[in-house]
């Protein structure tokens, strides 16, 4: 790790990690009385929560950011207990786990999936830690959980045991299957789990709808909180930034030396170029996403806001405001189309997701990652019914196939332009 991270003992590196969740913690007690929060979080435990189902719509700001930091902090606590150093995995993972609360993911479904990837790190006799992030990574699926919980063709005693048990199955699957098909993307799509979750779903819900077991699409997303979020994520991102700089002097620098990186998956900029460049770089990213959603005509609500804190963690491994950009166009130029909208809600959670092909353009160029970018906003929008939108990283299932797709194209491009210049 950089050295200025070393000099950072363990736990203070864990301390500062912690606290964007006690952020949204706090505004999140703060905006919503508690009794509400509480009848909210139950709500939303019990709400089906496959794609689209925005947990402000279903239970206020307040529950949802409540348990949005509630789940983060769960990931913070595994990952201390199982001794994993901070990296920009770290940053990534937990993210996943603080933006994916916001409309999917819940203090109750992703344990399963959590117990499903340790009960694997113990049948291959690894260390936990190795496997952690993983787990974050399968809770995409944690829908799955919830939707097998409440089949009604089955007493509840057994669909709660049902749930338990295709969750366990999930986490103790994803690690084996996001080591195979990373080989596939190359890496040109950071949300490798996203792939991996997408190919699980599908193999889940065709079983499930042989047997009869059919679920239908949702829609729940929240509108008239563009102010309210405003308000919360310019702070927060105003402050990574800040953080940057106090961690690091050089952190500009270092920033600038982080756009030179094409993002490919796996990419620790904590181990490149220091903590301080990167929380430069994730806030700077954060700022970024908010205001193009904003300049679109987005509406900003816990599946959006969920996208930018994507971001954001992944801003500490693969996107940075080089390569981002170029997808995000791409999607934009998309919804030029007379069949959809760039503020409906599939494509403004594709404007956020769909940078998981960053590293796409970081390789082959801006104009790349326009195509990139273009191509997935079509693809994502029609990719979930495969299976009913079980998995959460729809756009990283979709991103996988359109890297699958591009890259060959691209590195064939590419040697051929190599060729000619040589012949130059």
């Amino acid at each position: 790790m950089h050295q200025q991270t070393k000099h950072l003992s363990r736990n203070t590196q864990y301390l500062l990690l912690s606290l964007s969740a006690f952020y949204f913690l706090i505004i999140g007690l703060l905006v919503q009385p508690f009794p509400e929060i509480v009848d909210g979080i139950i709500a939303i435990i019990k709400e089906p929560d496959f794609l689209i189902t925005d947990y402000v719509a279903v239970g206020g700001v307040g529950a949802t950011l409540v348990n949005a930091s509630l789940v983060m902090i769960f990931g913070i606590i595994l990952m201390y207990i199982s001794g994993n150093a901070i990296t920009g995995g770290s940053f990534a993972g937990l993210g996943l786990l603080l933006g994916f609360a916001m409309f999917g993911k819940n203090i109750v479904n992703v344990w399963p999936i959590f117990l499903g990837t340790f009960l694997y790190s113990k049948f291959k006799k690894e260390p936990f830690s190795k496997n952690i992030y993983i787990s974050f990574y399968g809770t995409a699926l944690a829908p799955i959980v919830t939707a097998t919980a409440q089949i009604e063709a089955f007493s509840l005693p057994v669909r709660l045991i049902c749930g338990l048990l295709v969750g366990i199955l999930i986490g103790f699957a994803m690690p084996s299957i996001c080591a195979r098909v990373y080989g596939a993307h190359q890496g040109l799509s950071l949300y490798n789990g996203g792939f991996a979750a997408g190919i699980t779903a599908t193999i889940i819900m065709s079983v499930y709808k042989a047997f009869g077991f059919e679920f239908g699409s949702r829609r729940v997303w929240a509108t008239g909180y563009n102010d309210l979020f405003l308000k919360i994520m310019i702070p927060y991102c105003i402050a990574l930034i800040i953080a940057g700089f106090i961690a690091d002097r050089n952190a500009f620098q270092r920033f600038k030396k982080l756009l030179t990186y094409p993002g490919i998956g796996g990419s620790d900029f904590i181990a490149f170029e220091g903590l301080g460049g990167t929380l430069v770089n994730m806030g700077a990213v954060g700022l970024f996403a908010t205001f193009y959603l904003c300049l679109v005509g987005a509406d900003l609500n816990g599946a959006s806001v969920g996208g930018i804190i994507t971001v954001i963690g992944f801003g500490a491994a693969g996107k940075h405001l080089k390569n981002i950009p170029p997808i995000m166009i791409g999607i934009t130029i998309a919804s030029l189309s007379p069949t959809w909208s760039i503020r409906d809600p599939g494509p403004v959670l594709a404007l956020m997701f769909g940078t998981t092909l960053a590293p796409t353009a970081g390789q082959f160029g801006f104009f790349a990652g326009i195509l990139a970018g273009f191509i997935h906003a079509g693809v994502v929008q029609n990719i979930g019914a495969v299976y009913s939108g079980m998995n959460l990283y729809n756009n990283g299932f979709s991103g996988g196939i359109v890297a699958i797709f591009l890259t060959p194209i691209f590195v064939s491009i590419q040697e051929r332009m190599g060729r000619l210049k040589e012949k130059d």
